[in-house]
């Protein structure tokens, strides 16, 4: 009698087991397919985009004054395809994904399409590349979020009635965490900015998902395109003890720096918000556009564009020297090219600024080489922590980014320096302050007819 029972619990609990795992990998299934989908179009869309880096830096190296030309043919093409086709592609794209998020519930799960959508996905792409040929200042990080927020929202939709059900916001926050990890190459960075930005909670609920969507993803960029790092191995040692006083200087003032930058960009947005007609818009982007070109103009290519060349310039050069004038440069282009109302980011153009500030700093206290690069890095994870309020995101992002695990305590150290001075000029982050405002425009939009209710 004992055997029968211990015969019948063993084939119930292998019958119970078969079927959780069952419901373990249709649950699975759709998070690989959207993080294959996301690894191929982060690689594709980094490919455009550094092919429309390279048509930028031709028309400054051998077409200078073309720039005039170009810059506001761009922007205002860029400004129009957003505005006619989807608005909510303009910007960044972080916050969008933020309020989708804060969205994805029964009650407002119809308004996510207004955020994510094949559609601002496409309109996305193009807006940013078309900055970028004009000499805007953006990134593609942000958009790259955006991208993979809708590639797996998409993908949930699209869900046949009868599949287990998938949290619709750990979707989101899932996908944004693997455009991250596939746009920078940093699955650590993926993973942490979606538990400090995008979640702010315990991610027990979707860890596997997380994990293995970061892991998707990237190794589907680096099986196209090949394992790489964003920048590189800057060399850091040896340094001084006392830089680590330099350190905190230069990461209060970065993290200043990220903070009014953030400041003059939500002002900006306010001010354009007062535009009555699209005349106003237009003259507000062709002005913008040729401040840009004029940067790009008398200032060198360093003062335009994604920041990048600032990068690679001031950690892989022997002659690491800036104008002391660019990392103000470098924040006023941010925030002409976006308050045009166009596509593009501002991860790459922080880091850049942050970049440019680190070396000025260490030209002043003449510092060494090595002590030159560990103070840039510093300022680049200050100066992004300023803007986004996430410290551990951005040492993470910086540190995979160069592999330099050995001043990780030194990045970390700079993050938590400008997150403090940072709050002295705003509690909130950048992107919460923009978050506000789709959340707004999306709760105004008016629901669905409901057909099966009966007309009185």
């Amino acid at each position: 009698m004992l055997n029968r029972f211990m015969i019948y619990l063993k084939s119930l609990f292998a019958r119970i087991m078969n079927d959780q795992l069952k419901q373990d990998l249709l649950k699975a299934v759709p998070f690989w397919i959207a993080s294959f989908c996301t690894g191929i179009i982060a690689v594709v869309y980094a490919k455009l985009f550094a092919l429309a880096e390279e048509w930028s830096a031709h028309v400054l190296h051998n077409l200078e004054w073309w720039l005039f030309i170009v810059a506001p043919i761009c922007f205002v093409t860029a400004w129009w395809i957003v505005k006619r086709f989807a608005p909510a592609a303009k910007g960044s794209g972080i916050p969008q994904v933020m309020a989708a998020i804060e969205l994805a519930n029964p009650k407002n799960t119809d308004k996510i399409s207004s955020l994510l959508s094949i559609r601002i996905l496409v309109v996305k792409i193009i807006s940013s590349m078309l900055m970028v040929v004009g000499g805007g200042v953006v990134g593609r990080e942000g958009p790259t979020i955006q991208i993979a927020g809708t590639v797996f929202w998409k993908i949930n939709q699209w869900l046949p009635a009868s599949w287990p059900k998938i949290s619709k916001r750990n979707s989101i926050m899932t996908g944004a965490a693997a455009g991250l990890a596939a746009a920078f190459n940093t699955p650590l960075g993926g993973i942490v900015f979606a538990v400090e930005e995008l979640a702010r909670t315990h991610m027990s609920s979707f860890k596997t998902a997380l994990f293995t969507a970061v892991i998707i993803a990237g190794l589907t960029a680096q099986g196209i395109i090949g394992s790489y790092l964003y920048l590189g191995y800057p060399v850091v040692a040896p340094y001084a003890w006392w830089i680590f006083l330099v350190i905190m200087l230069v990461a209060a003032i970065s993290g200043i720096a990220g903070a009014a930058m953030s400041k003059g960009i939500l002002m900006g947005v306010r001010f354009t918000k007062k535009f009555v007609s699209n005349k106003q818009q237009v003259i507000y982007i062709i002005i913008c556009a040729f401040i840009l070109a004029s940067f790009g103009y008398f200032m060198g290519e360093l003062s335009v564009g994604s920041g990048k060349e600032i990068m690679e310039k001031t950690l892989f050069t022997d002659d690491k020297s800036l104008p002391w004038y660019l990392p103000i440069v470098r924040m006023l282009g941010s925030i002409f090219s976006f308050t045009t109302g166009a596509a593009g980011g501002v991860f790459a153009p922080s880091l850049g600024a942050g970049a440019s500030i680190g070396a000025v700093f260490a030209g002043w206290f003449n510092l060494t080489p090595t002590e030159s690069n560990l103070l840039i890095l510093s300022a680049m994870v200050a100066f992004l922590t300023g803007l986004t309020r996430t410290p551990f995101t951005s040492a993470i992002l910086v540190l995979e980014m160069t592999d330099r695990h050995s001043v990780i305590f030194q990045l970390m150290l700079a993050g938590m320096v400008a997150n403090l001075i940072a709050k002295l000029i705003d509690r909130k982050s950048f992107y919460d302050h923009l978050k506000e405002g789709y959340l707004k425009d999306a709760q105004e939009i008016p629901p669905p007819p409901d057909f099966n209710k009966p007309v009185s």
